[in-house]
């Protein structure tokens, strides 16, 4: 059994730090290394996409990442408790024919013992966006840490 601390039950401190670990594996864009983070038989809606279990979330990934090309992604702790936290997140892309987007989410994430995801609820919303009201400008991968995050950008 893998163990992905920090683990509930979660303070401000170590929910803060879950957040960014995921949005760090996230903006990777690879998908086995970020199916590590869930359960074997965790269960996800994102959008209206029904996951169950990390092949699913592999294939989910890689599905999603060859069309949202340039991903970067910032998240930020809604609220928590006990092993769950909400997030609200958002990320810039753009498709194969260069037309940017913005989307906005909100997830609501369930936890076991050994800090791994159970469970995932993600809503998404996508804004069309010019190049040049992107805001998410650092090379891909890891968000700096002296970027901004959503607060700061007004997002």
């Amino acid at each position: 059994m893998s163990n992905r601390p920090p683990w509930p039950p979660f303070t401000a401190e170590t929910a803060a730090r879950k957040v960014r670990m995921a949005e760090d594996a996230w903006n990777t864009r690879e998908p086995e290394r970020v199916a590590l983070a869930y359960t074997q038989d965790s269960r996800w809606r994102n959008r209206a996409e029904f996951v169950t279990g990390r092949a699913e979330i592999i294939a989910f990934l890689k599905r999603k990442w060859a069309r949202e090309l340039d991903y970067r992604l910032i998240k930020e702790p809604w609220a928590f408790t006990g092993d769950r936290i909400a997030v609200r997140f958002a990320y810039e892309w753009r498709d194969d024919s260069g037309s940017w987007f913005r989307a906005y989410g909100n997830e609501n994430w369930e936890f076991d013992e050994h800090g791994l995801m159970r469970r995932r609820f993600a809503s998404i919303n996508d804004l069309p966006i010019a190049e040049s009201d992107r805001k998410f400008h650092w090379p891909l991968g890891r968000r700096p840490d002296g970027h901004p995050g959503l607060s700061e950008l007004g997002l």
